[in-house]
């Protein structure tokens, strides 16, 4: 049978929603049968999925129109993210501090794109993009919070060590934590320098279905994921400064560092950051 080179939309059919499940069982036998996963851990979120962007699509089909609707939805947005990226890096109280990278990545991008006039302002346009920013933020600021505290638990001899040699806390944590931040950018980079070859991403498969052209999808799709890759970069820069300066911390604050790490030479930790330093 010949394609039809004319675009057009998944039709929403019984028959997809049937492939739906269908999958979703099978991607649920899978990681059962095979112990990577509990089975009705994959059907509980392929429920909550569906239910969620059902409840999302009702929502947004009734704020559209309204420009303080819109904005408090992308509020709240943001405020889910910064829970959900705070609680998976500490369990204690300074989780709060990772609203601040997730902020200070999406809102400038979101000022730039919207008062340049480079995309519309109305609410079917707004709450995607913005949505794929925060999700873009969280995710960065999650990856960066997590490998940095875990980098100064586990080579707290040498944090103590730079204090040792005059190194203020904030300036102590830096040294150790800044080499390791940057691979939470890792994901981003290879989305974008993949795109068209191993991946085609959501924005632009959707725009296809849509109707636009090729072309018309390819830019839309470059602005997303150099917007991403700005997001995500400021979220991981801020998240580091959030980090050596105390204000997040790891799930206990005052824990003691474990045996082994504690055990370990001091002249040993202090060669290995003056070796960092020179």
């Amino acid at each position: 049978m010949p394609f039809s080179s004319e675009s057009a939309a998944v039709p929403v059919t019984p028959v997809l929603a049937g492939v739906i499940t269908v999958l979703l069982l099978v991607t649920a036998g899978v990681v059962g049968l095979g112990g990577v996963a509990r089975w009705w851990q994959v059907l509980s979120a392929g429920a909550r999925g569906a239910l969620q962007l059902l409840v999302v699509s009702l929502v947004i089909a009734h704020i559209v129109d309204s420009a303080a609707l819109v904005l408090a939805f992308l509020v709240l947005m943001f405020g889910i993210a910064a829970r959900t990226a705070g609680r998976r890096i500490t369990g204690n109280r300074t989780w709060w501090w990772v609203g601040l990278p997730i902020a200070m990545g999406v809102v400038p991008v979101v000022v730039v794109v919207v008062g340049t006039g480079a995309v519309p302002t109305g609410g079917l346009v707004l709450i995607p993009l913005v949505g794929q920013l925060i999700g873009g933020a969280l995710t960065a600021t999650t990856l960066a919070g997590r490998r940095v505290l875990d980098e100064l638990h586990q080579r707290h001899g040498e944090v103590e060590a730079a204090l040792s040699l005059g190194l203020s806390d904030s300036q102590a944590r830096w040294e150790i934590a800044q080499p390791v931040a940057g691979t939470a950018l890792v994901p981003a980079l290879d989305q974008t320098r993949t795109v068209g070859t191993v991946t085609l991403p959501g924005a632009f498969v959707g725009m296809l279905l849509g109707g636009a052209s090729p072309v018309e999808a390819g830019i839309v799709q470059l602005f997303v994921l150099i917007g991403l890759l700005a997001v995500e970069a400021v979220a991981i820069l801020v998240t580091l400064y959030v980090v050596a300066w105390g204000r997040l911390t790891g799930t206990a604050p005052g824990r003691p560092p474990s045996p082994a790490v504690a055990g370990a030479p001091r002249a040993a930790s202090v060669r290995l950051v003056l070796r960092r330093r020179g």
